[in-house]
């Protein structure tokens, strides 16, 4: 790797060297004599504009110190001076022997001590190296002292990113993520228009999709193509990508991939976020998030990857189109400026750049500023099978996990995303294992209804609390989680700030209460600079209680939350049934061109029956609904599978029904056929 010096630090020493030369045309003898010689020349009178004035010359206080004592001083501090230039050039020296060692801790800590004294003396050896046609040795010099401050940093992310946390984020419960981690299934190749659909139907979609037509790559290896800067990674939420950031960090730090990285800088958006209104350089950011690297001054010259992490979660204009170009990496501007500069390559352009995006927010990175896209498409079906065999050390219960979630196509699909294999983990861990007793979840309500249950019952994890909840407050919480997910989830978003609970009524004062009640569900973090970033660990959890508040309203308050507010008085006034909820939220998410109200439609009409009310008797009252109701939902649905063209919303349907565990129902699948079975096995509806 080239070393190129800063333009003002060359700029720096010129100056320096000319006023040198004409400090010395002044001299009688040449400064080289000693250093006494120009230091005990007077200072000549200064003359202004051709006029003189009764004293130019500025009032100087008399010293004590006589002319013989400052001419001692100077000489021992000559010889000072002198001494550790040496000294400085001999541990150079010794850096440059081949058989020298990496830098130990303890050499990084004393490289701290006397860092500005080092950094002079290197920029002095460095200049005079290449001024002597030595530049490949400057070079090796300059290569050997960055491992000081790679040695630092990748202590300092190794020490963050070793351990996981699979929801629950409370020191003591995170497992070391070199024996837990998985390896995702990853393709690499354009897939097409941005997806701006469900990300279940992605899922979908996907299950189906031929292997043939993919091309995997290993997570390690996205930079292997040195043509490739600028990768884009998309996923689903929860499919795995910021665990999958975090072990492509953990094994840079431990020597295992991509040594030829100098630096990489994880920063991740929703942190970024926090920084929307700061005015600051490149250099000011990484220090800021860095502060290992504070001593360093410039990166231009090393090898460096920033990874941006959660762009859909970016609260940042990134108007590609407006902002102003930036190429000085210690030039100030928004963060927003900032970021955009580097994506299109005018900032630090040598810089390799890694962002990862949930499927419907990749359109807000330029085509032209993509070098290559990739896709985590989560878990394999060997795959799905390996992991639960990690997290469940019992084998004969993890078979037992696996056999059951195989048996359900529904479950079985939802297990691509590794944070539902991690519920159903949870879930199915302490009923196989006959810890708790019940029927076994088949459908995705009754898995999170039973996975919400757990969580209440098991919230002194966080506050080693062993009384038993106060159900009042339980509901109390819960319920504004549910809003806030409702609302939050109509405008697309999936972290939350201050500002966005209070909006919910939400005391941000009192959210750890709301996160202990819920310890896995509703997290509350600290980013780097203690800016509070709040989240649901899953989208889908996130669907789950914003249906399950919309259930709570239209039960105890006959409210449906689903209709425009122009006819909520309406509603309000009129005699509704269990029906007309259901059928309004079957119309809306139809009319949703993405289907971002598919999951949601299900666990609604999973929260309608009977059985899963039972399961939720200490948040809600049973409404005792009729099995002809019920009925009606279900004559309700299959009218609008036989009059819809849409396989995708065609399909959501059919898991509706599986919803509703209609007897007379099943879905099946032959390769991309599609149907519904209806009594006597005859095939009602099919879809390609």
């Amino acid at each position: 790797m080239t070393y190129n010096m800063s333009v003002s630090g060359e700029q720096d020493l010129k100056r320096d060297e000319r006023m040198m030369e004409g400090k010395r045309s002044d001299s009688p003898e040449p400064s080289c004599v000693s250093m006494k010689s120009d230091w005990s020349m007077e200072q000549p009178l200064t003359f202004r504009d051709g006029a003189s004035s009764p004293d130019v010359r500025p009032q100087q206080k008399k010293s004590n110190i006589s002319r013989n004592q400052l001419d001692s001083i100077f000489k021992e501090l000559e010889h000072k001076v002198i001494t550790l230039i040496k000294n400085e050039l001999k541990r150079f020296r010794k850096l440059l022997s081949p058989d020298y060692p990496a830098c130990t801790e303890r050499e990084v800590q004393d490289e701290e001590d006397v860092h500005s004294v080092r950094e002079g003396a290197l920029k002095i050896t460095l200049h005079v190296l290449k001024n002597m046609n030595h530049t490949d040795l400057a070079n090796t010099l300059h290569n050997k002292l960055v491992s000081v401050y790679q040695t630092k940093l990748k202590s300092s992310l190794r020490e963050k990113f070793k351990r996981i946390n699979e929801g629950i984020s409370q020191h003591g419960s995170s497992a070391l993520l070199n024996e837990i981690y998985t390896e995702l299934y990853i393709t690499e190749g354009w897939s097409g228009d941005v997806n701006n659909e469900h990300e279940v139907r992605q899922i979908e979609t996907a299950s189906r999709r031929p292997a043939a037509q993919e091309t995997p790559i290993k997570c390690n290896e996205l930079f292997k193509d040195k043509s490739i800067r600028r990768v884009l990674t998309k996923g689903v939420a929860g499919i795995g990508k910021t665990v999958s950031v975090q072990k492509f960090i953990l094994d840079w730090t431990e020597g295992k991939a991509n040594q030829d990285v100098t630096f990489m800088f994880p920063l991740p958006f929703r942190e970024l976020n926090l920084m929307k209104q700061k005015h600051l350089s490149l250099m000011d950011l990484l220090h800021h998030f860095f502060p290992e690297m504070r001593k360093l001054q410039l990166i231009d010259s090393y090898k460096v990857l920033l990874i941006f992490d959660g762009l859909d979660e970016c609260r940042l204009p990134l108007n590609f189109q407006k902002n102003e170009r930036l190429c000085d990496v210690t030039e100030s501007a928004s963060v927003d400026v900032l970021l955009t500069n580097l994506i299109k390559g005018n900032l630090l352009p040598s810089a390799l750049l890694w962002i990862t995006s949930r499927p419907g927010a990749a359109n807000q990175i330029p085509p032209e500023c993509v070098d290559q896209v990739t896709e985590v498409r989560g878990f394999s079906d060997p795959q799905k099978e390996e992991y639960f065999r990690k997290r469940i050390s019992d084998r004969s219960l993890a078979n037992k996990i696996i056999r059951h979630m195989k048996s359900s196509r529904s479950l079985y699909i939802m297990c691509h995303i590794p944070v539902f294999c991690w519920i159903s983990a949870t879930v199915l861990e302490r009923m196989l294992g006959e810890a708790e007793r019940g029927e076994i979840p088949k459908t995705l309500t009754q898995m999170f209804t039973h996975f919400l249950i757990f969580q209440i019952k098991h919230k002194d994890q966080k506050y080693h609390q062993k009384c038993d909840p106060d159900p009042q407050q339980t509901r109390e919480s819960i319920l504004a989680l549910g809003k806030l997910a409702f609302q939050q989830l109509e405008k697309g978003n999936l972290i939350f700030y201050e500002e966005d609970l209070r909006e919910c009524g939400i005391d941000v004062r009192e959210a750890s209460v709301y996160s202990g009640v819920c310890t896995q569900i509703f997290r509350e973090e600290f980013g780097l600079h203690l800016g509070k970033v709040f989240s649901f660990v899953h989208l889908s959890v996130q669907e789950f209680l914003a249906a399950l508040y919309a259930f709570f309203c239209f039960i105890f308050r006959k409210i449906n939350v689903l209709v425009e507010q122009s006819t909520g008085l309406f509603n309000f006034f009129r005699k509704s049934d269990m029906c007309d909820l259901l059928m309004s939220a079957v119309n809306k998410a139809l009319q949703s061109e993405n289907g971002h109200l598919d999951l949601f439609l299900r666990f609604l009409l999973g929260l309608s029956l009977e059985s899963n009310q039972t399961l939720l008797r200490d948040l809600m009252p049973q409404t005792g609904s009729s099995s002809h109701s019920k009925q009606e939902t279900v004559e309700y649905i299959k009218e609008k599978i036989r009059e819809n063209p849409s396989p995708e919303k065609s399909i959501n349907l059919f898991h509706c029904l599986n919803e509703l565990t209609c007897p007379s129902v099943q879905i099946g699948r032959c390769d991309t056929l599609i149907h519904i079975i209806g009594p006597e096995n005859r095939i009602i509806s099919h879809v390609y």
